[in-house]
């Protein structure tokens, strides 16, 4: 039974310390919107493997090819702007510790800054990953675990202002893939409670903050 630290949107300053070696966990999970070097030193310091999605806030991380430890644009190596050994699901169906992701990072388009889609270009984005799953599905028998987002379902746990409206295509996404869970960030609860979202089979979370989580 895999256990996560998953975090999202906000440094916990306690964290990001050698004590965070006292965690016991088996893999970190990224919602977006952190500084990478923070998702690195967590990785890191628990000797972990880490997989992410980009938030809104974060660097544009489109367009880099990674062949063993060397990062490629445009033909000609450079550094990675990414978490260090981190695992980018934006777009992916990828494998962790055990656990199978399928991730769609960013938000609604709401100015040019990077990793923002208008809905149609997230629908999009979403069926490529949808038959990216099933293809995956139909080799090896395995469904998607957790489908990791940086923003929530339309009208799940989203806000009225524009900057943090939800993506409508992640209900078909849901419907598609049927995950056990879906996590998300982006909606900051500023201390409020915040219940879980149930969709048919799938369990719906805000993780914004730091969250210790079992996944069977």
């Amino acid at each position: 039974m895999p256990k996560a630290l998953v975090v999202s949107d906000e440094v916990d300053e306690r964290l990001w310390t050698d004590a965070v070696r006292a965690v016991s966990v088996d893999l970190v999970i990224g919602a977006g919107d952190l500084p990478y070097d923070y998702l690195a030193f967590l990785a890191g310091a628990l000797d972990v493997p880490c997989v992410f999605v980009p938030g809104n806030h974060d660097p544009d991380l489109s367009g880099y090819t990674r062949y063993g430890g060397l990062s490629m644009k445009d033909g000609f190596p450079t550094v990675w702007p990414g978490p260090a050994g981190g695992v980018n699901a934006d777009g992916r169906v990828v494998d962790v510790a055990g656990l199978r992701f399928a991730g769609l990072g960013g938000s609604i388009r709401y100015n040019d800054g990077p990793n923002q889609w208008t809905q149609r270009q997230q629908a999009r984005r979403a069926r490529g990953l949808v038959r990216r799953a099933k293809w995956r599905r139909r080799r090896d028998g395995r469904d998607v675990d957790i489908l990791l987002t940086h923003s929530p379902p339309l009208d799940l746990g989203d806000r009225a202002d524009p900057p943090h409206r939800g993506f409508a295509c992640l209900h078909r996404t849901i419907d598609a893939l049927r995950p056990k869970w879906l996590l998300h960030g982006h909606i900051h609860p500023h201390g409020e409670p915040v219940p879980d979202r149930v969709v048919g089979g799938t369990r719906i979370r805000n993780v914004v903050g730091h969250r210790i989580m079992e996944f069977s």
